[in-house]
């Protein structure tokens, strides 16, 4: 079973939650899909899917339409840090689709449920030992 690290990221505090998970239910879907919060615990939430990196720490790019590496000659957008005007660089990047080789999916929230984000995951305070 493929463990993914998932980043929720909250639009309206700017703030960004992490959740690692090992769930094969978002094997196959795309960048720009919208999912269910509730295999996450988000009971109420809708979440689309912004992108992600494979195990190797490539990016995924959202118009290639593989689960696999391509190598693309690039100007501007994922990947690209430009430097000057006219460069272009070939960079290694993933398809749009997630497969088992992808380990981080990035995802944002478009309706939020009835708890804030904050609150689900905030740290559990461990009861005081008694002595």
């Amino acid at each position: 079973m493929a463990e993914f690290k998932f980043v929720i990221n909250d639009v309206k505090t700017g703030k960004t939650f992490q959740k690692a998970l090992e769930d094969e239910s978002v094997i196959g879907k795309k960048i720009g899909e919208k999912l269910n919060g509730g295999f996450l615990g988000l009971e109420g939430y809708e979440l689309e899917i912004k992108g992600g990196s494979d195990s190797a720490g490539f990016p995924m790019k959202s118009n290639i339409n593989s689960s696999q590496r391509r190598k693309l000659l690039l100007s501007r957008g994922t990947a690209m840090r430009k430097n000057r005007a006219g460069l272009k660089i070939r960079k290694t990047v993933c398809g749009n689709t997630i497969s088992s080789n992808i380990t981080q999916i990035n995802l944002k929230v478009i309706k939020y449920g009835a708890k804030s984000l904050e609150d689900i995951f905030a740290p559990k305070e461990e009861a005081p030992k008694a002595e």
